[in-house]
């Protein structure tokens, strides 16, 4: 039993039994200091859903094929305009290339979304798929957003399910959960505008569930969000896993404010980033893995998140560009990752977007992370 003296000991308590905390529960868990508690509570949680004696990570590139976009996100530093001259979309040459040094390398997924383009019809991301399936069919393609999907839809004329149908027969593997932020309507409209409002955000995840894919579910808080929306949030996409069981993992980041027009905001630190994560360890108990985000957080933090709930480092991510085009550039290696794990007296296992585990087998060879593609061929 984990003693504290915040008055927080019975509901801590509760969930280590593996009972359901209400939505009043969970605020007041957010709403505590006690950071040690809370951690300590959420690693014993994670402990429990993950007995085994290792921890995992996974290998894969995050490809933008494009950062032309349709929607104005204050938070987004990445996205350009339809007409601005630094929108970019990859030429397929160059996509197949980036999944080859993927692959060469051990990879077994890449992650592929971008902006919404407004004038790509579905033929297209069809065509990109297959081509990707031709070249690399053992490589799963986890790909386009839930508000990629929408937007796909309201430019096909086609109902969410139609294109997904299309899209999986096409060779569209799983779905990741990006372009979640906070799944409260108040907040995607003061931050947003022409993207997807939370119900749709959840019907996507819905529809792609029943067609019998799985997919991952996200939040980036610390930008004009509450603490009882952060809940909100959480108690969402806890419902659809109810419903569904569909839901892989959940990853959470803290909102990078650099180069937005939100830049105003005062970063979320690394205490309100593990205190989210434990608690979202014991609000989510339909969720068995929680990825670490050491992409925002750094080597150490990324490294204390697998003791405050999550049970998996997250990907070693060759190439990424969203967070990069906010100032945030954290890099890391395979070895730091591996050791990261080891020096918590875990076993560094590789897995896949399914949580099935790989070969021990380390890569030769893994090159520098990549973040640039404006700098390889593109097609405007």
């Amino acid at each position: 039993m984990i003693r504290t003296s915040t008055g927080l000991q019975p509901l801590l308590d509760k969930s280590i039994a593996g009972e359901r905390l209400s939505p009043e529960e969970g605020l007041q868990l957010l709403e505590s200091h006690d950071l040690a508690s809370l951690g300590r509570a959420a690693n014993e949680v994670a402990c429990k859903k993950h007995p085994e004696g290792y921890r995992t990570y996974n290998i894969d590139r995050n490809i933008n094929y494009t950062n032309i976009c349709s929607a104005v996100c204050d938070f987004c530093a990445f996205y350009r305009s339809p007409k601005s001259a630094d929108g970019y979309l990859l030429d397929r040459t160059v996509i197949l290339e980036k999944i080859r040094e993927t692959v060469e390398i051990g990879g077994d997924q890449i992650l592929l979304q971008g902006g919404l383009h407004p004038t790509l019809p579905l033929p297209w991301y069809e065509e990109m798929l297959r081509d990707i399936k031709q070249h690399f069919p053992q490589v799963n393609i986890h790909g386009f957003s839930p508000p990629e999907i929408y937007h796909f839809s309201k430019l096909a004329r086609l109902s969410v399910q139609d294109v997904l149908t299309r899209l999986k027969a096409a060779g569209l593997g799983s779905l990741p959960g990006g372009g979640a932020e906070i799944l409260v309507d108040r907040v995607r409209r003061e931050i947003t505008r022409g993207k997807v409002l939370s119900d749709d955000w959840l019907d996507v995840s819905r529809q792609w569930h029943l067609l019998g894919g799985r997919s991952s579910a996200t939040m980036m808080f610390g930008s004009i969000e509450t603490l009882s929306e952060r809940i909100e949030h959480l108690d969402r996409i806890r419902q659809l896993q109810d419903e569904t069981g569909g839901f892989t993992a959940f990853i959470c980041w803290t909102f990078q404010p650099d180069h937005t027009d939100m830049a105003a905001i005062p970063k979320a630190g690394s205490f309100e980033y593990l205190k989210t994560l434990a608690v979202s360890r014991l609000y989510l108990d339909n969720f068995d893995n929680l990825q670490s985000s050491w992409v925002t957080q750094g080597l150490k933090i990324g490294q204390l998140a697998l003791l405050h709930g999550a049970n998996d480092m997250g990907s070693l991510m060759l190439e990424e560009n969203v967070v990069a085009e906010a100032g945030t550039v954290h890099h890391l290696t395979l070895q730091q990752i591996r050791a990261a794990i080891s020096e918590l007296g875990f076993k560094p296992r590789q897995r896949n977007v399914f949580y099935e585990l790989m070969s021990d087998d380390m890569p030769l060879h893994v090159p520098e992370n990549r973040h640039n593609p404006r700098s390889l061929p593109i097609v405007r």
